[in-house]
């Protein structure tokens, strides 16, 4: 095993102690388990990996997006957006059921 130093500012110190002696475990410990959660490919088996909040952040629900690329930028070089058009004034309601 190898001896690794970091900075960290005093709030997150703070925090990072707290949560290590509330889980009944040293600094080390935590530290490791923090780092495996964030690598590929690592972790504990049965236990989900952490899933950044910016995951699927972009999907739009569709399959034809990057097949009507042409068609799309076209409409927006008109300033319309077809996508929008198609789904029509509840589209929001319908993503949400």
């Amino acid at each position: 095993m190898r001896r690794t130093t970091i900075k960290l500012e005093d709030g997150l110190d703070a925090r990072m102690r707290h949560e290590a002696a509330r889980r009944g475990m040293t600094i080390s410990e935590w530290t490791r388990e923090a780092i495996a959660s964030h690598l590929p490919g690592a972790g504990h088996p049965g236990q989900a990996r952490r899933r950044f909040r910016s995951a699927r952040a972009g999907d739009s629900g569709r399959s034809d997006i990057a097949e009507r690329m042409e068609e799309i930028l076209a409409g927006l070089a008109e300033g319309r957006d077809i996508i929008a058009e198609e789904e029509g004034p509840h589209r929001d309601e319908r993503r949400s059921a």
